[in-house]
């Protein structure tokens, strides 16, 4: 009997169980959650909360498939963290997925969070992860609407429509019209607007091409592309949320400074027309260019495809070239070049002194002597050459003539002839005084005139600053023959006579004349 005693429990323990039991059945019974476990779990950040609560339902597609765990401020915001555990039958869910806080119908009362899961092909979420602020929504409330429009915004929308009206209703001032467009002039704004209507015909016609090239060739494959590169660039931005908004900042920045320059910009946009009548002329232009590019890139295209095949056929020749310009070959090369780069600086350092004078020596033939030279002189020995020529057919005959010589040199016999015609031969430097000569025929004169006296020489002056000669000019004209000395006219034919046989005795046969070596 007394072991029978020992082995019961006793009241109070038995209180203790039937305690605990009711606990833990009250505890499921509110709380439907087994303790030390818990299912897949996700953050999102809404902008407000909304009359959210705690075990709020998550739906899918209007299917529950998870509760609303747990709500808390964000830090450093007024945003609001909403923790919701899904199910296995939400899952999986994207880094692109939307939640949405959405009201219940009146029976069910308060709101739910309408989870869309995301794309396919954006990465899959983990347990904890959070959904940002940018890819969720919530329902705009009554008060909010009554809000937006309080006396701050009412007075700032005034503004914005007492400023709208002076624009389109005040007249130009005198610097405003001279700086308008002519048809523009004295109008206000809402007429100029209006007369605007009679070019936006053409102009609508524009914009209606341009939306119908926007349209494709292939409409339902390039709405979808165009859809999926909407999404595309969608999901960039989100992700680069921080990039977004500092170019928000930035363009807010821009604004700002196009604000500043209010009085620049308006004459920029009265320069506007002109700078499109320019545009239209140099689209022209390169439209009027395109189909020449299209022929020449057509025509580029084989020289484009044997690049490759150039490139490696000469792959050979860089590695011989590789290997001529390495130390081994360059140590060699460089020794033996050294002797010729020593001379060749010195001739470089002289050719400083050359050059200049050889510049100087090739302009002036170049400018004077040759263009010179060219030139036809035009007379009764008239050849249609030029005198270049007529000079060197000269020198020509002047050597035929001269292919007697002795140990003096060359020289030149000349016969003596005889006439009526008596001629001065200038001043001789013997002591025979004057000397003169007889010629058959009457002289025709001299060609060119002799100004009586030498031209003079500046060896300062430089052959390029001269003018070129005119070789058909006055001193090109032909003179009068030289007349003889007073006296030497009036003597008779016998005396000439006389006076010539006495030179041809005293002279010999022939008279031979030297030219110095």
């Amino acid at each position: 009997m007394r072991r029978r005693r020992r082995g019961r429990l006793s009241t109070g323990t038995i209180g203790l169980i039937a305690l605990a039991a009711v606990l833990v059945v009250v505890f499921l019974g509110f709380t439907k959650h087994i303790p030390f476990t818990h299912g897949f779990e996700v953050d999102a950040v809404f902008q407000s909360a909304n009359n959210l609560r705690t075990n709020s339902p998550v739906r899918i597609a209007g299917v529950e498939v998870g509760r609303v765990k747990a709500i808390k401020p964000e830090e450093g915001s007024t945003a609001a963290v909403v923790t919701m555990e899904i199910k296995k039958t939400g899952l999986p869910l994207h880094a692109d997925a939307t939640a949405r806080i959405r009201p219940r119908i009146f029976l069910e009362g308060n709101f739910f969070v309408d989870l869309q899961p995301g794309s396919p092909s954006s990465p899959v979420l983990d347990s904890g992860d959070t959904i940002k602020i940018t890819q969720t929504s919530y329902p705009v409330q009554l008060d909010q609407v009554l809000t937006a429009l309080q006396a701050p915004s009412r007075e700032d929308l005034r503004d914005v429509l007492d400023e709208l009206s002076l624009a389109l209703n005040s007249k130009p001032t005198p610097e405003q019209n001279r700086s308008a467009d002519p048809s523009t002039r004295g109008e206000t704004g809402a007429q100029a607007l209006n007369d605007s209507y009679a070019d936006a015909g053409r102009a609508l016609r524009g914009t209606a091409i341009v939306n119908d090239a926007l349209l494709g060739t292939d409409p339902d494959r390039d709405i979808a592309r165009l859809i999926d590169g909407t999404a595309r660039t969608s999901a960039a931005l989100v992700v680069h949320e921080r990039q977004l908004q500092d170019l928000i900042t930035n363009f807010n920045t821009t604004f700002g400074a196009l604000a500043g320059e209010s009085a620049n910009l308006q004459r920029s946009v009265a320069l506007l027309a002109p700078t499109l009548q320019s545009a239209n002329r140099a689209l022209a232009s390169l439209n009027a260019a395109f189909p020449p590019t299209r022929a020449w890139a057509r025509e580029i295209l084989p020289g484009v495809r044997e690049t490759a095949p150039t490139i490696e056929a000469s792959f050979p020749w860089i590695d011989q070239t590789r290997r001529l310009v390495s130390p081994a070959e360059l140590q060699g090369l460089a020794h033996d070049l050294r002797p010729a780069v020593r001379d060749l600086a010195s001739l470089t350092r002289a050719s400083l002194d050359l050059l200049p004078q050889t510049d100087l020596a090739s302009r002036c033939a170049r400018d004077i002597v040759l263009p010179t030279g060219d030139e036809v002189i035009h007379d009764e020995f008239d050849t249609g050459a030029a005198n270049y020529k007529e000079f060197w057919y000269t020198l020509v005959g002047l050597a035929g003539e001269s292919q007697n010589f002795d140990a003096n040199g060359q020289m030149v016999r000349f016969q003596t002839g005889g006439g009526t015609q008596m001629l001065s031969l200038g001043s001789a430097t013997s002591s025979t005084g004057q000397l003169f000569g007889n010629t058959v025929g009457v002289p025709l004169g001299n060609r060119p005139v002799y100004p009586g006296k030498r031209p003079p020489y500046k060896p300062d002056v430089r052959c390029i600053d001269n003018r070129r000669p005119n070789l058909m000019g006055p001193a090109s004209a032909k003179s009068d023959p030289t007349p003889p000395p007073p006296g030497v006219a009036s003597a008779s034919r016998a005396e000439r006579r006389r006076a010539t046989q006495a030179r041809h005795a005293a002279a010999g046969p022939y008279t031979r004349q030297r030219r110095t070596p």
